[in-house]
């Protein structure tokens, strides 16, 4: 494919990239027998990997986040530079760009109001809302709002900064709700489990609704028809859902500890049930609705009226997550009647539905992965059936991005386009509703990021991959075309550092003819005369992919273990999403597969080409879902794994949420479950363990970790355990990291840990 980008080119093609892959050539060349890495592990190793996240900072002119003002075609954006930080502001029809404001004024008015010296180099705020006359801005400090006037160089205070807290528990759909009809002559509620309509006009009360119980009620959810005569409402067959208990064991402002409880459906568990009503509220009746067909539901959901009031619709998602229907009910009638029904025999991803109606529901804008790949179809809304596909070919549409009903068109993102490319690598696109006119907007091989302005006409275009820092360019909304580039991303203080470039890599897998793609992450001052036990950092949830595809220059974990002197390595294997249905498909009532036979063959391979990557020794590690993968390796794959570490794991998808574990191992349980279950197999361990989990994680129940301890002592193994007081799913803070750089110091490097400090 030619590229079009020209800052693309450039650096590709740089004096400083060249010298790079030659080096990385050089060493994929040597075939040097790997030698044991001797230089103890010290203290001052450890030390020096907890300032490593300073490797941000050596990258400069990475553009953050570019924002469009207004409706205009002009952006800003923040420039991290060596000297100084910048904000820009751009015009996206020339490419011209100017400093936003002079930061010196800024800073000299922040300074007067702190009462301290505010640097402008380094202004302490990171994000700006411009006016749309882009005169003067507002931005957050200290707790506050402020606008700054760029012309009058005057800084104004604003509100207080109010943070909102979620709740624990989830909206109570119980509680009483108002809603006003188009017409605003009738205001509907719900009150004492039922339904009620009260005229404004003479303040009249009305029932619509006399059958309503303490556990099947009338619930707030309530939707008026456009001409307010008919009103849409969901009925609940409640139960009481599983709580879990969470001993808080060391609270700060007691010595007692303290019994928490979370609402925490799990798999099998009986489910309230939703349905749809209708409501004449000229008649002051129910219209009946048959939705005996609609009660085997994980959910049901209502989604709008169409606009001439003919009809409401509402979606369902069958237990099991095999079947999903669009319905649509008469407002007359009352029948109900399906418009897409999708069924498949493993899933249905259902949290990647897309669907957007069409000249009033006459047509409908849906994606499924019915041909085996995820794809665009226009659906006939009156006939229920499928009028075109739009997309189509062995590629993904990731998402989609904007629909322009008036100009027929649609922009979206889609991976996999060109053979050969990285599958995983988003690009932005544009197709006509009638499926003509597809563009790929951003074709350079790179993972793009990019927003548009308001009418489309330009984008702004960020790329990059782990093995390229990329640019950013401005491109024209019609054909993608580059209209300027802005300054391209400089890693050269970083390459001064010896730090290695991450490389992408690619093997087969499984079956030996899919591409299984991934990263590889080297120590600074590499040697490929050492040998370097291998460690994989793994995530093998199937509700998406997970290898990270754009430039870093620090993974938190994999960066600190690689200068203690491992080769890290991230996979995608089978099982994960953002491929073919049939890729996706491995995971069904198998979490247990993770993906091992793709990521081993991967790694073998790897270490055919590069034969410093110790296959011997082979740790991996893994938060949540990657903690149940994690643990899984040392009891299905322990003839290849030697340690692992697993974090906050969901170790048996019966004790885990309802909602993921049923997605992927479906409904009825059956035996798939035991089968999957780092618990019932528990037995079957070789290899050294470190579980680690925080006695607060609502995420992931708890006694998931330890009804693993518990299986592992019963079966008479060797283990470590760390259980923390007081912390929930989030366990990546200093202590952690030091036992988890111990535990694979020891098992892979075979030395012992430096003493702490």
């Amino acid at each position: 494919m030619m590229m079009k980008n020209i800052g693309f080119v450039n650096f590709l093609f740089s004096a400083r990239f060249s010298r790079l892959m030659c080096t990385l050539c050089f060493l994929g060349l040597c075939s040097l027998k790997g030698q044991e890495v001797k230089a103890q592990v010290t203290q001052a190793d450890y030390r020096r990997i907890d300032t490593l996240g300073n490797r941000n900072l050596q990258v400069y002119h990475a553009v953050n986040q570019p924002v469009w003002i207004g409706k205009t075609h002009y952006f800003w954006y923040l420039d991290h530079g060596r000297d100084k930080d910048v904000f820009w502001m751009v015009n996206a029809e020339n490419g011209e760009r100017e400093e936003a404001f002079q930061a010196e004024k800024l800073a000299a008015a922040l300074s007067r109001v702190a009462g301290r010296k505010i640097e402008a180099r380094k202004l302490p705020f990171r994000s700006l809302d411009y006016d749309t006359d882009r005169k003067g801005f507002e931005f957050e400090w200290n707790n506050r709002k402020w606008h700054y006037s760029v012309k009058h160089n005057k800084l104004t205070r604003r509100d207080t900064i109010v943070v909102s807290r979620m709740p624990w528990e989830r909206p109570d759909p119980k509680a009483m709700k108002r809603v006003l009809s188009p017409d605003e002559r009738w205001e509907a509620y719900n009150k004492d489990n039922n339904i009620y309509i009260k005229d404004r006009t003479g303040e009249k009360e009305y029932a619509l609704s006399w059958d309503g119980t303490k556990d099947f009620y009338y619930s707030g959810d309530l939707v008026w028809s456009p001409d307010s005569k008919k009103l849409a409402v969901v009925k609940v067959r409640d139960i009481p859902e599983r709580r879990i208990p969470l001993i808080e064991s060391s609270p700060v402002n007691q010595k007692q500890p303290v019994l928490q409880w979370r609402d925490y459906a799990k798999p099998g568990d009986v489910l309230p049930v939703y349905l749809p009503v209708l409501f004449d509220v000229e008649k002051k009746l129910q219209i009946p609705l048959d939705t005996r067909c609609y009660e085997n539901q994980f959910y049901l959901q209502l989604t709008g009226w169409r606009a001439d009031s003919r009809a409401f619709t509402f979606e369902f998602n069958q237990r099991g997550h095999q079947r999903y229907i669009v319905a649509e009910v008469n407002a007359e009638s009352g029948e109900i009647r399906p418009l897409i029904d999708e069924q498949s025999p493993t899933f249905i991803h259902y949290n990647r539905n897309f669907r957007y109606d069409l000249k009033d529901g006459k047509e409908i804008l849906w994606i499924s992965e019915r041909d085996g790949w995820r794809h665009l179809y226009l659906i006939d809304g009156e006939k229920g059936q499928v009028k075109r596909q739009l997309t189509k070919g062995e590629w993904v549409v990731r998402e989609v991005e904007k629909v322009d009903e008036e100009n027929g068109k649609i922009w979206f993102t889609a991976s996999g386009i060109e053979k050969g490319e990285d599958p995983y690598q988003v690009h932005y696109c544009r197709i006509g509703l009638d499926g003509t006119g597809f563009v790929d907007l951003t074709p350079e091989p790179a993972n793009h990021h990019a927003v548009f302005s308001e009418d489309r006409q330009y984008l702004v275009d960020r790329y990059s991959r782990p093995d390229l820092p990329g640019g950013t360019v401005i491109r024209k909304g019609s054909d993608g075309s580059v209209i300027a580039a802005l300054p391209e991303v400089d890693v050269e203080d970083l390459l001064q550092t010896s730090w290695q470039m991450p490389e992408v890599f690619q093997a087969k897998g499984r079956d030996g003819k899919t591409d299984i793609w991934g990263t590889i992450l080297r120590p600074s001052h590499f040697n490929a005369s050492h040998s370097y036990p291998v460690v994989e950092m793994i995530y093998a949830g199937p509700h998406d992919s997970h290898v990270d595809k754009d430039f870093r220059a620090y993974h938190h974990l994999t960066s600190r273990l690689c200068e203690l002197g491992f080769i890290v390595v991230m996979i995608d294997g089978m099982g994960t999403a953002n491929r073919s249905k049939a890729f996706h498909d491995v995971c069904w009532k198998n979490l247990k597969d993770a993906g091992f036979p793709d990521r081993i063959a991967w790694i073998k391979v790897a270490a055919e080409k590069y034969p410093y990557m110790d296959t011997s020794r082979v740790g991996i590690y893994g938060w949540s879902a990657g903690g149940q993968n994690a643990m899984a390796a040392l009891l299905f794959q322990n003839d290849f794994y030697k340690a692992a570490v697993a974090l906050c794991g969901c170790h048996d998808n019966r004790m885990d949420k309802i909602w993921w574990n049923e997605q992927w191992m479906g409904y009825p349980l059956d035996e798939s479950y035991s089968a999957s279950s780092n618990v019932d197999n528990a037995w079957r361990l070789k290899g050294k363990l470190l579980l680690i989990n925080g006695e607060l994680d609502d995420n992931v129940d708890p006694t998931s970790t330890l009804q693993v301890v518990n299986a592992l002592i019963n079966a008479g193994k060797n283990f470590e355990q760390l259980y923390l007081p007081n912390h929930t799913h989030s366990l990546g803070g200093k202590f952690v990291m030091h036992r988890i750089h111990d535990f694979f110091v020891k098992q892979l490097l075979n030395q012992d840990p430096p003493e702490w400090e």
